[in-house]
């Protein structure tokens, strides 16, 4: 069973919540303020989190900051009348999904299985494939164990950075457009579209400086600008 924590001060929330959730095999633990949320993360082992942006001690978005100095767990940020804006800036400080409130319970446990399950079909695909590793000039990526080394030093990044590193690392020289990744990222249509993939690429840029290998091709998309290691 996989184990979610949500961090909402809802307390009417969570009870019937994690009741639903147990019918789709998820474990639901509940923290009431962010405090207890990272103390939560700390000492035991959760599959995803989902996040309200409007919470006491922080908000959300600097709850999922937080977070992200340390783990790279898939974040669903629950996001109070759908607003653009907090979409936004949750995707910019790297949460994976977002759910607009008041949600359907149904679509709740819908993103998080499909970001749970990008999380695990990755490592495996990558192993269908034979696909061990890939090496560039300043940039090692382990497709296997989802880990990154640039000039040396692994770099955090989160599941849906991986994910986009990992397409372009694939096919090196290849444009591929936005669409292209909105439809192998996220498998489905999504409102924010080309505001939502230049987020993400803006995001992994600035983990991989100062590598300038990631180039925008105007009209066109995206591109990964680097040579193959020498044997």
């Amino acid at each position: 069973m996989q184990r979610i924590l949500l961090i909402d001060d809802d307390a009417q929330l969570g009870p019937p919540l994690a009741a639903y959730f147990a019918r789709f095999d998820f474990q639901l633990e509940c923290a009431l303020k962010p405090s207890l949320g990272l103390a939560l993360l700390q000492r035991e082992r959760f599959d995803a989190a989902i996040l309200d942006v409007m919470l006491p001690e922080m908000d959300g978005f600097a709850l999922c900051r937080a977070i992200r100095k340390d783990s790279d767990i898939p974040i669903i940020m629950l996001t109070a009348r759908g607003e653009v804006m907090d979409r936004i800036v949750g995707l910019e400080l790297g949460a994976d999904d977002y759910v607009p409130k008041p949600f359907e319970p149904r679509e709740l446990v819908a993103r998080l299985q499909t970001v749970l399950r990008r999380r695990v079909a990755r490592p495996a695909l990558a192993a269908a494939l034979g696909e061990q590793s890939l090496q560039f000039e300043g940039l090692h990526i382990d497709a296997a164990s989802r880990s990154v080394i640039r000039a040396g030093e692994e770099i955090n990044l989160t599941s849906t950075e991986f994910d986009l590193l990992l397409m372009l690392a694939r096919e090196p020289g290849k444009v591929f457009s936005r669409d292209d990744i909105l439809n192998q990222l996220r498998g489905r249509e999504v409102e924010l579209l080309t505001r939502a993939v230049d987020i993400v690429v803006s995001r992994l840029r600035k983990k991989l400086e100062p590598l300038d290998c990631i180039k925008t091709l105007r009209n066109a998309g995206y591109t990964l600008a680097l040579n193959k290691a020498r044997p």
